[in-house]
């Protein structure tokens, strides 16, 4: 009798398990989608307001926008479920994709390319620029800028070129020179950088006085008041300063690094693909109008989206391995 009892409990068992199906995960009822600041952060904040506006009208859902901390802090949000979508430094990306499950879905587009460099710059171009520094003009808010670049890294405005370029003149740091760096977590700000260093025969930890300033503005600002002698951003963080120092007449560009995979957009592995389908088709609609193109260079000098490529994140992976520290 206990045995026939125990199979009539199976069989219901199963019975409920047909009828019911599979447990499924439901989408969230809210989204949150995160940024990293590259330049101060409360004109981010403002600034991806309108973006999240237009995530809520297209997915019919709240939207909101947040600014973390760090990327980590991102990734973190993005692994606990507490953010859905991120916009992620290439490092970020690789670190979302193998340690929060995230699935990368679009990557950003600068001047057609999907790479971007870190840019080397002095206050001291006497001795780093091998010719006469040029003027270089830069598009910032549709106002025309002039900067000054020299051992061919000047560019259109609207142009891009490939590094690495004039990395040579890396040669002529003495030891002790100060260095402005961004963050140790920054693919251009630190990674990429102290791997050329590294590279040059240059030891970035023992052979030069590295200053992290977090921003990529701020090293610009930390150069042009002399508080380094040489410093890095990505190409081109000049026109984003704001300070009464005198960038365009002060910091000279006179180096490219080797080219980075642009960072991109990332959401949650937990997302059902309708959803994750619903924003990548959302953000890509945003960047064809010309209200979301001026966002979006806005915040982060997006120009467009393209399909990830995954195999580029690799470079990532080995640059970080090269340094001698873990993700």
């Amino acid at each position: 009798r206990s045995r026939t009892l125990w199979l009539l409990s199976m069989m219901a068992l199963v019975a409920t398990v047909i009828v019911s199906g599979p447990v499924i995960a439901q989408d969230p009822e809210e989204l949150e989608i995160g940024f990293v600041p590259s330049i101060e952060t409360s004109a981010l904040a403002e600034d991806i307001q309108p973006l999240a506006d237009y995530l809520s009208t297209a997915l019919g859902m709240p939207v909101k926008g947040k600014v973390a901390s760090s990327y980590p802090a991102l990734v973190t949000a993005l692994q606990i479920g507490q953010t859905h979508i991120g916009a992620l430094p290439p490092l970020g990306m690789v670190q979302a994709v193998d340690m929060a499950g995230a699935e990368v879905i679009l990557q950003s587009v600068r001047f057609g390319s999907p790479s971007y460099h870190t840019q080397f710059f002095t206050n001291a171009p006497d001795k780093y620029c091998a010719d006469e520094p040029v003027l270089n003009e830069r598009r910032e808010a549709g106002e025309m800028l002039g900067f000054i670049n020299c051992n061919g890294t000047e560019r259109a405005f609207d142009g891009a070129l490939v590094g690495p370029i004039g990395l040579e003149a890396l040669q002529e740091i003495e030891r002790g020179t100060i260095v402005a760096f961004t963050r140790a977590g920054s693919s251009s700000g630190y990674i990429f950088p102290a791997t050329v260093f590294a590279t040059q025969g240059i030891d970035p930890r023992t052979d030069i006085f590295a200053i992290f300033t977090d921003e990529h503005d701020r090293s610009v600002i930390s150069v042009c008041m002399g508080e380094a002698e040489v410093g890095v951003s990505y190409d081109d963080a000049r026109p984003d300063t704001s300070t009464d120092c005198d960038v365009s007449g002060s910091v000279v560009v006179f180096a490219y690094g080797p080219e980075i995979p642009n960072d991109g957009i990332a959401v949650a592995g937990d997302l059902s693909d309708d959803l994750r389908d619903r924003i990548k088709e959302a953000l890509l609609e945003y960047a064809a109008t010309e209200d979301g193109a001026a966002v979006l260079d806005t915040i982060y000098n997006i120009n467009a989206f393209a399909e990830p490529d995954l195999d580029s994140l690799q470079i990532i992976r080995d640059a970080v391995e090269n340094l001698g520290y873990g993700q």
